[in-house]
């Protein structure tokens, strides 16, 4: 289980490894936070990522609700595991399961 934050003058990447759930929420909700203030485009990597619960699906709703309303591009990039990304698919998250950051 990790995430990890790198942020570039042109951007903040981060990625998701593992099973992310309610015991690293508050981590992450941390680092969505400091991502988006950067102001720049926030980019989040699934590729590694084994499963996300409820609470990591509702945080990163909500920040790219937060990068929408304050102008930051939100993506994900490469291919996420076939069950997150369904299930981002059924959130609602489609235009961003499907898409791939070529930067």
């Amino acid at each position: 289980m990790g995430i990890t934050l790198d942020k570039t003058d042109k951007g903040a990447a981060m990625a998701l490894a593992g099973t992310i759930d309610i015991a690293c929420a508050a981590e992450l909700k941390t680092l969505l936070l400091e991502a988006l203030n950067s102001g720049t485009e926030v980019i989040i990597s699934l590729a590694d990522a084994a499963d996300l619960d409820v609470t990591a699906f509702q945080l990163l709703w909500a920040a790219e609700r937060q990068a929408r309303q304050s102008g930051v591009e939100f993506t994900f990039s490469g291919q996420a595991p076939e069950p997150i990304s369904t299930a981002l698919a059924e959130a609602g998250f489609q235009q961003f399961s499907t898409s791939v950051h070529a930067g």
